[in-house]
């Protein structure tokens, strides 16, 4: 084969002014490396150290002092729908209260549209993550709740999302209304044998409206049954048996955490439950946001997560949401950066992501920035310079 069509497999990233590995080998915290480099090879982390010992490779970037994280690992997304809900969003900023109700108009122009619409708007949004420095995201059904649309959201999702959620446990369908208890039935036998094919993991919405502890337990059960693994939407709305479900049955993740009791927060720190706080569904819905002071104080592992969808939150940037969790959930920048990859990647059960030591998958975040401070010192500006995931470079437009 002529040299000139050789593929580039190694990529020094040289003269980096702060390198947050989060490496696991250094212990906890960002385990920052100054004046640093790091080299891709073969879509992996194969070294880091100090820039002046840096092994030669075959493409180099150079960092100019610039700060280098592990991309962000996004555990709470709702990509696979149709349509928008602007007005819904202009009724709360006047003054309605969020109840959720609003998932069903998603589920009716979801219902209609075609394939090739819904995976043009999954890849844009994936797209629109990266370029922001997200490498990792998680995607869950929900806007279907048939067997075949619910079928149709996971194989979409698959062709696109590193991570597939079945949640046809999302809310009950109008053609249900009245009989939860059926619907439950359903999504935990018929339309989970469809989905399971295309997932890792089962979710439910263990909330007041939606379903209760026993129809969770039941949905999540038949789900660990059919290979799948667990995660709970638990206590947006009010104080309920979500996290304590979630806890039950060594979910992953126990995702919203709103409203918490001290049994709750003592179960979470107790377990190998991560709480994932969503901050963008309480800017965008006006609620009290999560406390998570008080859950880090207690020992419990928290991670950060966009929960991108057409009503609560339609945002896509994790920066934001580590901006948003410093200002208003009083964790310090540090502990947002960590919560915003290691522990998304805690909330996937995952540990070739979140962190930059050696081995791990080349997720690359380059900030236009001299540390990871500035996500928070700087909110609403854009910040990022490069990414690269597993190895390749994103592209500013894909």
């Amino acid at each position: 084969m002529p040299r000139e069509t050789l593929a580039r497999v190694s990529t020094v990233i040289t003269n980096i002014g702060e390198l947050v590995t989060n490496d696991p080998a250094t212990g906890t915290g960002l385990g920052i490396l100054r004046d640093a480099a790091l080299v891709i090879e073969d879509g992996k982390v194969a070294w880091t150290g100090p820039a002046a010992d840096a092994p030669a490779a075959d493409a180099s970037f150079d960092a100019a002092g610039r700060a280098v994280l592990p991309g962000f690992v996004d555990s709470h997304a709702h990509l696979v729908f149709a349509g928008e809900r602007a007005e819904e969003f202009a009724a709360r900023m006047s003054g309605q209260k969020y109840d959720g109700g609003g998932i069903r108009t998603t589920v009716e122009r979801t219902r209609v549209a075609s394939d090739d619409d819904l995976r043009a708007n999954v890849r844009r949004l994936i797209g629109e993550m990266a370029r922001q420095g997200t490498t990792t995201v998680e995607c869950k059904s929900g806007y279907g709740l048939t067997v075949e649309q619910e079928e149709r959201a996971v194989r979409i999702a698959a062709e696109f999302a590193d991570e597939v959620t079945y949640l046809g446990a999302h809310v009950v369908p109008a053609e249900y209304k009245g009989d939860t208890a059926g619907y439950a039935r359903l999504a935990a036998t018929d339309m989970l044998a469809v989905c399971a094919p295309h997932a890792r993991w089962v979710d439910v919405f263990c909330e007041r409206g939606a379903f209760d502890a026993d129809q969770a337990r039941e949905i999540l059960r038949a789900g660990i049954a059919a290979g799948l693994r667990p995660r709970v939407h638990a206590n947006q709305l009010t104080e309920g048996p979500g996290v304590q479900v979630a806890v039950e049955v060594d979910a992953a993740s126990a995702d919203h955490c709103t409203f918490l009791s001290d049994a709750d927060v003592d179960a979470l720190a107790s377990s190998r439950t991560v709480a994932t706080l969503l901050p963008g569904v309480e800017f965008s819905t006006r609620q009290p946001y999560p406390d998570a002071r008080r859950l880090l104080d207690a020992g419990a592992t928290v991670a950060l997560a966009c929960d991108c969808n057409p009503g609560s939150c339609y945002s896509s940037s994790m920066a934001f949401c580590v901006a948003v969790a410093v200002r208003d959930m009083h964790m310090t920048p540090a502990e947002a950066v960590w919560s915003a990859t290691a522990g998304g990647a805690r909330a996937l059960r995952r540990t070739d992501v979140g962190h930059l030591g050696v081995g791990a998958r080349a997720d690359v975040h380059v900030l236009d920035a001299p540390s990871h401070i500035h996500l928070a010192y700087r909110p609403g500006v854009p910040q990022t310079a490069a990414v690269w995931k597993a190895g390749r470079r994103v592209e500013p437009r894909s």
